[in-house]
């Protein structure tokens, strides 16, 4: 159950990101180009982001963390790209400022709609 959950506040704040961020579009078959970001995005974060953060550890800390909307970014482009090369899913992502700004988003909504969805988890 908590996967599901997971996925549909992925899929939302997607939708968000698409309604409030220019250069963000979904093309026809809307439906299924979020389903399939939502997949996709989902497999980046679990796999190349945590790489990412690895290798810019050094970034990261001299920033104080901010490096990490560049990261954010990338993998949100990078997420739109394999969606659209190997899926067909018409989620376009168009430039380095609509992935910032989407990643932002993207990160807020899906923060207040974890605050308000059940995590599965007995709180004593």
């Amino acid at each position: 159950m908590g996967i599901l959950i997971r996925f549909l506040v992925t899929a939302a704040a997607l939708l968000v990101a698409v309604l409030v961020v220019p250069g963000i579009t979904v093309g026809h078959n809307a439906w299924w180009a979020v389903i399939v970001m939502t997949v996709v995005v989902a497999l980046v974060n679990a796999i190349v982001k945590p790489i990412l953060v690895l290798l810019s550890c050094g970034c990261v800390v001299l920033t104080l963390g901010i490096f990490l909307l560049f990261i954010n970014a990338f993998t949100l482009w990078f997420s739109s790209w394999i969606a659209q090369n190997w899926f067909n899913a018409n989620f376009v992502v168009d430039g380095f400022w609509p992935a910032f700004w989407g990643g932002i988003v993207i990160g807020v909504v899906s923060f207040l709609l974890n605050l308000v969805t059940p995590d599965g988890r007995r709180r004593a």
